[in-house]
């Protein structure tokens, strides 16, 4: 499917454009938006779903949009905002469509190839100035957990189970166990429970909750739904379906405890065990990608390590708020906008952005200049810590202290370095989190 406002030349199987942005959800709805405001006229946006929206298509529940618009929205409501602002700027944009691949152009390093399929163009080719990547995240499977058992039918991700419910209308099971407390597995929890089945158990391998805490208070502690914290399954029993699990406590290696072990009878698993970052095509182009994000390697104008592409959303690191996304996929937009017309600043200092104590990692990694108004920085925890100091290092100096009266892992934390501060960084930054104790301000 494409939209109506594509022009002839679409019959082609060759096109020109001036930014390709691969992926139509919330980040590269946001980035190709933004760049239409800051003056690009020619951009195709790639979905391979046969609507633009992304995740948020499934999203039903509110809580989207309190930073971005000032005002709480549904998931679909966000991605119908977002989707109406394309068609008014006249943005392009093809579903249905596949990207199999991004190279730069043998005669010009500078023109990015983007080789893409579908059902009414066929395998084409479309040369542009900049691509932006914004492919989003897939799941964690039961396979990349390896959890012993039989393979029977009734295992879902959260995500697929959220989908079947709120877009194809069906009710996965009746009795079901949650592995993980991830944000989808939590918001899972409390519709399956509207919907007429019982959640049994949520069991969350860590300590602490891994997603959102107003949603363990909206929906775990608002329907009483039983969680076990340093819990996990260890074997899945049945053989045409689920017939139950087998729940142990776990220690601090997480290695099951012997004799902690218990039956719970189900006939439905859900796994909330974690996101990717999808990155496939930036693996093929020979994008530089961080192993604490498992994305790309950005710096503070969201280019990667191959100049003219862009990267920006949950394929650079996976978020908590669409807010946030959508905020550092305009910051994409608008510098692939200054890339295309020659207004990119020329500096290339490479000013490497470390986590430090108690920070698992930082976005961007890298700053090529210290020029900009201010630069944001996002990263998470690597533990739930109360009372601390956030504190950004250049070459041994304070830059910048934040007071936290508490910062979990699941939940996303930002500090923004302004002119005065930028111009005080020397030969690289670091983020790290100070206990009381070690806080000597």
């Amino acid at each position: 499917m494409t939209n109506s406002n594509l022009t002839s030349q679409n019959k082609k199987k060759n096109f020109n454009y001036d930014i390709a942005v691969i992926g139509g959800g919330p980040a590269g709805l946001a980035a190709a938006v933004e760049a239409r405001k800051n003056g690009i006229e020619n951009i195709i946006i790639l979905e391979r779903d046969n609507r633009l929206g992304g995740i948020l298509l499934q999203c039903i529940h509110n809580g989207f949009g309190l930073h971005h618009f000032g005002e709480e929205l549904t998931g679909t409501e966000y991605a119908g905002r977002y989707t109406d602002m394309v068609k008014e700027l006249g943005i392009e944009y093809k579903t249905s469509t596949m990207v199999l691949d991004v190279k730069s152009s043998a005669g010009d390093s500078a023109t990015k190839i983007v080789q893409a399929i579908n059902d009414s163009d066929g395998l084409m080719t479309i040369e542009a100035k900049a691509v932006i990547l914004a492919m989003g995240c897939r799941e964690r499977t039961r396979g990349a957990l390896v959890i012993p058992g039989t393979r029977p039918a009734g295992i879902f991700t959260a995500g697929a189970a959220q989908r079947f419910v709120n877009i194809d209308g069906y009710l996965p099971g009746k009795k079901v166990v949650i592995l993980g407390s991830g944000d989808i597995g939590l918001i899972m929890a409390r519709r399956l429970t509207l919907e007429g089945a019982e959640i049994k158990l949520i069991c969350e391998v860590m300590n602490h909750s891994a997603g959102l805490e107003r949603n363990m208070t909206q929906c775990v502690k608002n329907f009483n739904i039983p969680i076990k914290f340093s819990h996990t399954i260890t074997e899945i029993h049945g053989k045409k379906r689920v017939e139950g699990v087998t729940v142990a406590q776990v220690d601090n290696m997480r290695r099951p405890i012997a004799g902690t072990e218990e039956f719970i009878e189900c006939d439905t698993v859900l796994l909330s065990v974690g996101l990717i970052p999808e990155n496939e095509i930036s693996k093929s182009c020979g994008i530089a990608l961080d192993a604490a994000t498992s994305g790309p390697a950005v710096n503070e104008q969201m280019q990667t390590s191959v100049e003219g592409i862009f990267a920006c959303g949950n394929t650079v690191h996976v978020h908590d708020l669409v807010d946030f996304v959508s905020a550092e996929s305009t910051r994409a937009g608008a510098n692939a906008a200054r890339y295309v017309k020659g207004e990119a600043s020329a500096s290339k200092k490479h000013i490497p952005l470390r986590p430090g104590s108690r920070v698992r990692y930082t976005v961007p990694q890298y700053l090529d200049s210290t020029q900009g108004e201010k630069c944001t920085i996002m990263f998470r925890t690597t533990e739930v810590y109360r009372n601390v100091s956030v504190v950004v290092y250049s070459g041994g100096e304070r830059l910048k202290t934040l007071r936290k009266k508490i910062v979990r892992p699941g939940e996303m934390q930002v500090a923004e370095l302004e002119s005065k501060e930028l111009a005080r960084v020397k030969d690289s930054i670091t983020v790290s989190i100070e206990l009381p104790e070690e806080d000597i301000d």
